[in-house]
Protein backbone atom coordinates (compact mmCIF):
# COMPACT_ATOMS: atom_id res chain seq x y z
CA UNK A 1 0.00 0.00 0.00
CA UNK A 2 1.35 3.41 -0.91
CA UNK A 3 -0.33 5.26 1.67
CA UNK A 4 -1.59 9.21 1.25
CA UNK A 5 1.11 10.03 3.83
CA UNK A 6 3.89 9.40 5.78
CA UNK A 7 5.99 10.88 8.24
CA UNK A 8 10.32 10.61 7.92
CA UNK A 9 11.74 9.53 11.11
CA UNK A 10 15.16 10.13 11.02
CA UNK A 11 18.31 8.40 13.20
CA UNK A 12 18.69 12.39 14.11
CA UNK A 13 15.18 12.33 15.43
CA UNK A 14 15.11 9.14 17.21
CA UNK A 15 18.97 10.53 18.99
CA UNK A 16 16.89 13.74 20.06
CA UNK A 17 14.23 12.06 21.62
CA UNK A 18 16.38 9.18 23.52
CA UNK A 19 18.45 12.54 24.98
CA UNK A 20 15.36 14.15 26.24
CA UNK A 21 14.60 10.66 27.46
CA UNK A 22 17.84 10.86 29.22
CA UNK A 23 17.68 14.16 30.69
CA UNK A 24 16.08 15.66 33.93
CA UNK A 25 12.94 17.20 31.95
CA UNK A 26 10.10 14.83 30.33
CA UNK A 27 6.95 17.21 30.32
CA UNK A 28 8.42 21.37 30.62
CA UNK A 29 11.73 22.06 30.43
CA UNK A 30 14.25 24.08 28.25
CA UNK A 31 13.40 22.14 24.47
CA UNK A 32 9.66 23.15 24.20
CA UNK A 33 10.53 27.31 24.60
CA UNK A 34 13.68 26.08 22.08
CA UNK A 35 11.15 24.60 19.55
CA UNK A 36 8.76 27.70 19.67
CA UNK A 37 11.47 30.04 19.45
CA UNK A 38 13.00 28.08 16.63
CA UNK A 39 9.10 28.03 14.42
CA UNK A 40 9.09 31.65 15.58
CA UNK A 41 11.95 32.34 13.91
CA UNK A 42 11.63 30.69 11.04
CA UNK A 43 8.08 32.06 9.80
CA UNK A 44 8.80 35.57 11.52
CA UNK A 45 6.32 35.42 14.20
CA UNK A 46 7.38 37.60 17.65
CA UNK A 47 5.78 34.49 19.86
CA UNK A 48 4.56 30.62 19.64
CA UNK A 49 3.04 29.24 22.26
CA UNK A 50 3.11 25.48 21.78
CA UNK A 51 0.34 22.61 22.86
CA UNK A 52 -0.35 19.36 22.30
CA UNK A 53 -2.20 19.33 19.15
CA UNK A 54 -3.36 21.82 16.75
CA UNK A 55 -7.36 21.36 18.10
CA UNK A 56 -5.79 22.56 21.14
CA UNK A 57 -4.47 25.91 19.70
CA UNK A 58 -7.54 26.39 17.82
CA UNK A 59 -9.31 26.14 21.40
CA UNK A 60 -7.26 28.59 23.19
CA UNK A 61 -7.29 30.74 20.22
CA UNK A 62 -10.67 31.21 20.25
CA UNK A 63 -10.58 32.12 24.04
CA UNK A 64 -7.89 34.47 23.82
CA UNK A 65 -9.55 36.20 21.25
CA UNK A 66 -12.59 36.66 24.18
CA UNK A 67 -14.92 34.33 21.84
CA UNK A 68 -17.81 33.19 24.07
CA UNK A 69 -21.80 32.66 24.34
CA UNK A 70 -23.74 34.97 22.09
CA UNK A 71 -20.75 35.43 19.78
CA UNK A 72 -19.97 33.94 16.32
CA UNK A 73 -17.19 32.06 14.36
CA UNK A 74 -17.32 31.70 11.03
CA UNK A 75 -15.16 29.08 9.16
CA UNK A 76 -14.75 27.12 5.46
CA UNK A 77 -17.01 23.60 5.40
CA UNK A 78 -13.84 22.65 3.83
CA UNK A 79 -11.67 21.34 6.79
CA UNK A 80 -11.65 18.87 9.52
CA UNK A 81 -14.47 19.58 12.05
CA UNK A 82 -11.55 21.09 14.77
CA UNK A 83 -11.92 24.17 12.63
CA UNK A 84 -15.57 24.40 13.51
CA UNK A 85 -15.53 22.78 16.98
CA UNK A 86 -13.35 25.21 18.38
CA UNK A 87 -16.24 27.97 18.32
CA UNK A 88 -18.59 25.49 20.00
CA UNK A 89 -16.26 24.31 23.29
CA UNK A 90 -16.24 28.82 23.96
CA UNK A 91 -19.77 28.13 23.72
CA UNK A 92 -20.00 30.48 20.42
CA UNK A 93 -22.73 29.74 17.31
CA UNK A 94 -20.94 28.84 14.03
CA UNK A 95 -21.32 29.70 10.59
CA UNK A 96 -19.83 28.91 7.48
CA UNK A 97 -18.47 30.84 4.30
CA UNK A 98 -18.64 28.49 0.87
CA UNK A 99 -15.08 28.27 -1.00
CA UNK A 100 -13.73 29.67 -4.29
CA UNK A 101 -13.88 27.09 -6.84
CA UNK A 102 -10.35 27.51 -8.04
CA UNK A 103 -8.72 27.17 -4.55
CA UNK A 104 -11.05 25.45 -2.61
CA UNK A 105 -10.27 28.41 0.26
CA UNK A 106 -12.72 30.40 1.70
CA UNK A 107 -14.40 32.89 -0.58
CA UNK A 108 -13.53 36.31 -0.18
CA UNK A 109 -16.55 37.24 -2.41
CA UNK A 110 -18.81 35.19 -0.28
CA UNK A 111 -17.38 36.25 2.76
CA UNK A 112 -18.09 39.92 1.52
CA UNK A 113 -22.13 39.40 0.58
CA UNK A 114 -22.92 37.07 4.04
CA UNK A 115 -20.83 40.14 5.93
CA UNK A 116 -23.20 42.46 4.47
CA UNK A 117 -26.45 40.19 5.35
CA UNK A 118 -25.49 39.63 8.70
CA UNK A 119 -24.39 43.38 9.46
CA UNK A 120 -28.40 44.24 8.81
CA UNK A 121 -28.96 41.20 10.72
CA UNK A 122 -26.61 41.77 13.86
CA UNK A 123 -25.05 38.50 13.64
CA UNK A 124 -21.49 39.60 12.15
CA UNK A 125 -18.87 37.14 13.55
CA UNK A 126 -16.67 37.73 16.50
CA UNK A 127 -13.77 35.34 14.84
CA UNK A 128 -12.93 34.10 11.57
CA UNK A 129 -10.87 30.94 10.83
CA UNK A 130 -9.16 31.20 7.15
CA UNK A 131 -8.35 27.76 6.67
CA UNK A 132 -5.62 27.19 4.55
CA UNK A 133 -6.68 23.82 3.05
CA UNK A 134 -4.04 21.59 1.44
CA UNK A 135 -1.54 23.72 2.13
CA UNK A 136 -2.51 26.84 -0.21
CA UNK A 137 -3.05 30.01 1.43
CA UNK A 138 -5.97 32.06 1.54
CA UNK A 139 -6.75 34.99 -0.25
CA UNK A 140 -5.43 36.79 3.45
CA UNK A 141 -5.47 40.29 2.12
CA UNK A 142 -8.83 40.27 1.28
CA UNK A 143 -9.86 38.36 4.36
CA UNK A 144 -7.75 41.30 6.22
CA UNK A 145 -9.56 44.21 4.69
CA UNK A 146 -12.77 42.71 5.39
CA UNK A 147 -11.91 42.31 9.25
CA UNK A 148 -10.88 46.03 9.24
CA UNK A 149 -13.55 47.08 8.06
CA UNK A 150 -16.40 44.79 9.89
CA UNK A 151 -14.54 44.50 13.23
CA UNK A 152 -13.88 40.28 13.72
CA UNK A 153 -10.43 38.77 14.53
CA UNK A 154 -8.79 36.26 12.16
CA UNK A 155 -7.40 33.21 12.87
CA UNK A 156 -5.50 31.10 9.94
CA UNK A 157 -5.67 27.41 10.61
CA UNK A 158 -2.61 26.86 8.70
CA UNK A 159 -2.75 22.93 9.99
CA UNK A 160 -1.64 22.07 6.50
CA UNK A 161 0.89 25.31 5.70
CA UNK A 162 3.56 25.28 7.67
CA UNK A 163 6.80 26.41 5.28
CA UNK A 164 4.19 27.79 3.02
CA UNK A 165 4.49 31.63 1.80
CA UNK A 166 1.95 34.61 0.86
CA UNK A 167 3.00 37.30 -0.84
CA UNK A 168 6.22 35.80 -0.28
CA UNK A 169 6.14 35.85 3.73
CA UNK A 170 6.18 33.15 5.73
CA UNK A 171 2.58 31.55 6.58
CA UNK A 172 2.32 32.06 10.33
CA UNK A 173 4.54 35.77 9.96
CA UNK A 174 0.94 36.98 11.46
CA UNK A 175 1.03 40.10 8.59
CA UNK A 176 -2.77 39.57 7.61
CA UNK A 177 -3.97 37.79 11.10
CA UNK A 178 -4.09 37.80 14.80
CA UNK A 179 -2.97 34.05 15.30
CA UNK A 180 -2.25 31.35 13.11
CA UNK A 181 -2.13 27.70 13.77
CA UNK A 182 -0.04 25.08 13.18
CA UNK A 183 -0.29 21.33 13.06
CA UNK A 184 2.49 18.56 14.11
CA UNK A 185 0.20 15.51 13.31
CA UNK A 186 2.17 12.86 11.79
CA UNK A 187 1.04 13.42 8.24
CA UNK A 188 1.44 16.86 8.35
CA UNK A 189 4.68 18.31 7.10
CA UNK A 190 7.04 18.18 10.05
CA UNK A 191 5.75 16.36 13.03
CA UNK A 192 6.21 15.92 17.02
CA UNK A 193 4.05 12.78 17.02
CA UNK A 194 1.04 14.66 18.14
CA UNK A 195 0.98 18.49 18.72
CA UNK A 196 0.44 22.09 17.55
CA UNK A 197 1.41 25.69 18.03
CA UNK A 198 -0.50 28.75 18.07
CA UNK A 199 2.14 32.13 16.57
CA UNK A 200 1.09 35.56 17.33
CA UNK A 201 2.71 39.23 16.94
CA UNK A 202 0.46 40.55 19.79
CA UNK A 203 2.27 40.13 23.08
CA UNK A 204 -1.18 40.03 25.43
CA UNK A 205 -2.97 37.37 23.30
CA UNK A 206 0.53 34.96 23.16
CA UNK A 207 0.81 35.95 27.55
CA UNK A 208 -3.20 34.67 27.88
CA UNK A 209 -2.23 31.25 25.23
CA UNK A 210 0.70 30.67 27.65
CA UNK A 211 -1.64 30.58 30.54
CA UNK A 212 -4.58 28.93 29.09
CA UNK A 213 -2.56 25.93 27.86
CA UNK A 214 -1.15 24.96 31.54
CA UNK A 215 -4.60 25.39 33.58
CA UNK A 216 -4.82 28.99 33.66
CA UNK A 217 -1.80 29.47 35.94
CA UNK A 218 1.23 31.96 36.04
CA UNK A 219 4.47 32.33 38.18
CA UNK A 220 5.25 35.59 36.78
CA UNK A 221 4.80 38.51 39.63
CA UNK A 222 3.40 40.63 36.84
CA UNK A 223 0.29 38.81 36.56
CA UNK A 224 -0.75 37.92 40.04
CA UNK A 225 -3.12 40.09 41.88
CA UNK A 226 -0.94 40.05 45.30
CA UNK A 227 2.92 40.21 45.94
CA UNK A 228 4.00 36.28 46.06
CA UNK A 229 4.10 34.45 49.31
CA UNK A 230 6.88 32.83 48.44
CA UNK A 231 9.50 31.37 45.37
CA UNK A 232 6.96 28.24 45.78
CA UNK A 233 3.87 30.45 45.07
CA UNK A 234 1.77 30.62 41.43
CA UNK A 235 -1.62 31.80 40.80
CA UNK A 236 -4.98 30.73 38.49
CA UNK A 237 -6.02 33.81 36.95
CA UNK A 238 -7.74 32.70 33.94
CA UNK A 239 -9.63 28.86 33.59
CA UNK A 240 -7.22 26.67 31.18
CA UNK A 241 -6.76 23.74 29.94
CA UNK A 242 -3.92 20.76 30.19
CA UNK A 243 -2.71 21.14 26.79
CA UNK A 244 1.09 21.32 27.17
CA UNK A 245 3.74 19.82 24.92
CA UNK A 246 6.17 17.40 26.08
CA UNK A 247 9.78 17.72 25.97
CA UNK A 248 9.87 14.61 24.13
CA UNK A 249 7.56 16.43 21.61
CA UNK A 250 9.62 19.75 21.55
CA UNK A 251 12.46 17.81 20.81
CA UNK A 252 11.31 15.68 18.05
CA UNK A 253 10.50 18.91 16.25
CA UNK A 254 13.26 20.73 16.71
CA UNK A 255 15.04 18.48 15.11
CA UNK A 256 12.27 18.02 12.33
CA UNK A 257 11.93 22.17 11.52
CA UNK A 258 15.52 21.72 10.30
CA UNK A 259 14.40 19.82 7.58
CA UNK A 260 10.93 22.36 7.04
CA UNK A 261 12.31 23.76 3.46
CA UNK A 262 13.77 20.66 1.92
CA UNK A 263 10.44 18.93 2.77
CA UNK A 264 8.54 21.63 1.30
CA UNK A 265 10.30 21.93 -1.73
CA UNK A 266 10.21 17.78 -2.19
CA UNK A 267 6.93 18.07 -2.11
CA UNK A 268 6.66 20.93 -4.90
CA UNK A 269 8.66 18.88 -7.31
CA UNK A 270 6.02 15.92 -6.36
CA UNK A 271 3.43 18.14 -7.15
CA UNK A 272 5.05 19.39 -10.64
CA UNK A 273 5.78 16.00 -11.52
CA UNK A 274 2.13 14.85 -11.23
CA UNK A 275 0.66 17.68 -12.84
CA UNK A 276 3.09 16.66 -16.06
CA UNK A 277 1.63 12.78 -15.57
CA UNK A 278 -1.61 13.61 -15.35
CA UNK A 279 -2.16 16.41 -18.43
CA UNK A 280 -4.14 13.95 -20.60
CA UNK A 281 -6.05 12.06 -17.90
CA UNK A 282 -9.95 13.07 -17.23
CA UNK A 283 -8.79 14.95 -14.07
CA UNK A 284 -8.78 18.40 -12.52
CA UNK A 285 -5.02 19.09 -11.02
CA UNK A 286 -4.44 22.06 -8.01
CA UNK A 287 -4.49 25.48 -9.57
CA UNK A 288 -2.13 27.97 -7.85
CA UNK A 289 -2.76 31.59 -6.89
CA UNK A 290 0.39 33.68 -8.09
CA UNK A 291 0.59 35.43 -4.71
CA UNK A 292 0.84 31.60 -2.74
CA UNK A 293 3.83 28.83 -2.41
CA UNK A 294 1.78 26.22 -0.93
CA UNK A 295 3.03 24.13 1.77
CA UNK A 296 1.64 20.94 -0.33
CA UNK A 297 0.57 18.75 2.55
CA UNK A 298 -1.94 17.66 -0.22
CA UNK A 299 -2.06 17.12 -3.69
CA UNK A 300 -6.22 16.90 -4.53
CA UNK A 301 -7.59 16.41 -7.62
CA UNK A 302 -10.85 16.36 -9.20
CA UNK A 303 -12.41 14.05 -11.53
CA UNK A 304 -14.07 15.14 -14.58
CA UNK A 305 -17.18 12.86 -13.85
CA UNK A 306 -18.72 14.17 -17.49
CA UNK A 307 -15.80 12.60 -19.20
CA UNK A 308 -15.54 9.38 -17.50
CA UNK A 309 -18.57 6.16 -17.14
CA UNK A 310 -17.32 5.26 -13.30
CA UNK A 311 -18.74 7.59 -10.53
CA UNK A 312 -16.48 9.36 -7.64
CA UNK A 313 -16.58 6.50 -5.08
CA UNK A 314 -15.85 3.68 -7.95
CA UNK A 315 -12.92 5.26 -8.64
CA UNK A 316 -11.47 5.67 -4.98
CA UNK A 317 -12.73 2.04 -4.62
CA UNK A 318 -10.44 1.10 -7.26
CA UNK A 319 -7.39 2.12 -6.76
CA UNK A 320 -7.48 1.13 -3.06
CA UNK A 321 -7.77 -2.04 -4.02
CA UNK A 322 -4.88 -1.55 -6.39
CA UNK A 323 -2.97 -0.66 -3.29
CA UNK A 324 -2.90 3.10 -3.52
CA UNK A 325 -3.74 4.68 -0.30
CA UNK A 326 -5.87 7.79 -1.87
CA UNK A 327 -8.03 9.64 0.69
CA UNK A 328 -11.19 12.21 0.86
CA UNK A 329 -9.91 15.73 2.23
CA UNK A 330 -12.39 16.89 3.81
CA UNK A 331 -16.31 15.55 4.10
CA UNK A 332 -17.77 19.09 4.32
CA UNK A 333 -18.49 19.95 8.05
CA UNK A 334 -22.08 21.04 7.60
CA UNK A 335 -22.86 17.91 6.48
CA UNK A 336 -22.21 16.34 9.41
CA UNK A 337 -25.02 14.55 12.20
CA UNK A 338 -23.53 16.72 14.92
CA UNK A 339 -24.04 20.40 12.62
CA UNK A 340 -26.94 18.61 10.76
CA UNK A 341 -28.75 19.11 14.34
CA UNK A 342 -28.05 22.33 13.78
CA UNK A 343 -30.23 23.53 10.97
CA UNK A 344 -27.13 22.97 8.48
CA UNK A 345 -28.26 21.60 5.23
CA UNK A 346 -26.64 20.06 2.51
CA UNK A 347 -27.08 22.40 -0.16
CA UNK A 348 -26.54 25.31 1.35
CA UNK A 349 -22.68 25.58 0.59
CA UNK A 350 -23.35 24.17 -2.86
CA UNK A 351 -19.19 24.81 -4.33
CA UNK A 352 -18.27 23.19 -0.97
CA UNK A 353 -20.40 20.17 -2.22
CA UNK A 354 -19.44 20.25 -5.91
CA UNK A 355 -15.51 19.47 -4.56
CA UNK A 356 -16.76 16.67 -2.38
CA UNK A 357 -18.45 14.47 -5.35
CA UNK A 358 -15.39 14.82 -7.24
CA UNK A 359 -12.01 15.34 -4.77
CA UNK A 360 -9.38 12.16 -4.44
CA UNK A 361 -5.80 12.94 -2.52
CA UNK A 362 -3.24 11.46 -4.23
CA UNK A 363 -0.11 9.84 -2.12
CA UNK A 364 2.29 12.90 -1.52
CA UNK A 365 5.10 12.74 0.85
CA UNK A 366 8.38 13.33 0.73
CA UNK A 367 9.61 9.52 1.09
CA UNK A 368 7.63 9.02 -1.59
CA UNK A 369 9.54 7.97 -4.65
CA UNK A 370 9.23 8.71 -8.39
CA UNK A 371 8.43 5.30 -9.44
CA UNK A 372 5.86 5.32 -6.45
CA UNK A 373 4.15 8.06 -8.62
CA UNK A 374 4.45 6.75 -11.33
CA UNK A 375 2.18 3.76 -9.95
CA UNK A 376 0.30 5.75 -8.53
CA UNK A 377 -0.79 7.68 -11.70
CA UNK A 378 -0.86 4.57 -13.77
CA UNK A 379 -3.31 2.98 -11.15
CA UNK A 380 -5.31 6.19 -11.43
CA UNK A 381 -5.69 5.77 -15.84
CA UNK A 382 -7.05 2.76 -15.16
CA UNK A 383 -9.38 3.18 -12.54
CA UNK A 384 -10.71 6.08 -14.94
CA UNK A 385 -11.40 3.46 -17.62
Amino acid sequence: MIPYGRQEITDQDIAAVLEVLKSDYLTQGPKVPEFERQVADHVGARHACAVNSATSALHIACVALGLGAGDWLWTSPLTFVASANCGLYCGAQVDFVDVDPKTYNLCPEALAKKLTKAKAEGRLPKVLVAVHLTGQPCDMAAIFELSRQYGFRVIEDASHAIGGKYQGAFIGSGRFSDITVFSFHPVKIVTTAEGGMALTNDDQLASRMMRLRSHGITRDPAEMTQEPDGPWYYQQVDLGFNYRMTELQAALGISQVGRLDQYVARRHELARQYDELLQELPVITPWQHPDSYSGFHLYVIRLRLDLITRSHREVFEALRDRGIGVNLHYIPVHTQPFYQAMGFERDDFPESMRYYGEAISLPLFPLLTDQQQVEVVAALKEALT
